[in-house]
């Protein structure tokens, strides 16, 4: 079975995260996919960053929801680049990349919606989130989005398996220390597949093709070369 790569808001250990010379060098370096991270603007634009703040990756400071985009365009986002909307990074990289948008602001579900359908993106993109009723809302309107819930730590470590069935979702993607065979079993039982994040060494990709999974996020660049070589 073929393991897939996806580049963490780009390939976040090389360049400035969720920019578009994150997304690009992740294309040039061969992974397998991007992921990134969505927030609404004070006008409602859809934007790429991972925080509900600007203060640890841009010059600027305070939420992001009390800026206007035109305000967000003014902050250096690392190295010169800008703060990407999602349309941006859907033009700069390649027409058939998959991109893994993760929506960290339950309020950007009905946009990203209404973009997946105007752009016609369900077979391209799927839909990542921790937050179930921002998963049961992009079901709501497209039944047939790929959807795949987050975990992380948890005190019940696999209760996300009957969490991701319940929304539909057939793909996980989860903290790879919260992993061990008989979670990625219980979900294969489900019919759900699990990936990891975040796989950045090859001790990390061991372990992880050792549990089984079908794929994992990472912040390095050459993690698709990794793979390939130690197939």
């Amino acid at each position: 079975m073929s393991f897939f790569t996806i580049g963490h808001r780009g390939v976040m250990a090389a360049e400035p995260e969720n920019t578009l010379r994150s997304f690009l060098r992740a294309e040039r370096e061969g992974l397998d996919g991007i992921e990134l991270d969505l927030h609404l603007s004070r006008d409602g634009e859809l934007v790429v960053m991972h925080d509900e703040t600007l203060d640890r990756t841009t010059d600027g400071s305070g939420p992001i929801a009390d800026l206007e985009l035109r305000r967000l365009k003014e902050l250096d986002a690392g190295l010169g680049e800008r703060i990407p909307t999602f349309g941006e990074v859907l033009d700069a990289v390649g027409p058939t990349l998959p991109i893994q948008a993760e929506i960290k602001d339950v309020a950007a579900a009905q946009s990203l919606a209404k973009v997946l359908t105007d752009r016609d993106l369900l077979g391209r993109v799927s839909v990542l989130s921790f937050h179930d009723v921002a998963l049961h809302e992009i079901h709501s309107m497209l039944p047939h989005a790929r959807t795949a819930l987050v975990a992380g730590a948890s005190a019940h470590r696999d209760d996300f398996v009957d969490r991701a069935r319940k929304i539909g979702s057939a793909l996980v993607s989860v903290e790879l220390r919260q992993l061990n065979r008989a979670i990625v079993e219980k979900c294969g039982a489900a019919g759900i597949d699990v990936m990891a994040w975040t796989v950045n060494d090859e001790g990390d990709l061991a372990l992880a093709r050792t549990l089984g999974l079908v794929g994992c996020v990472t912040d390095q660049p050459g993690m698709k070369r990794l793979v390939d070589a130690t197939s």
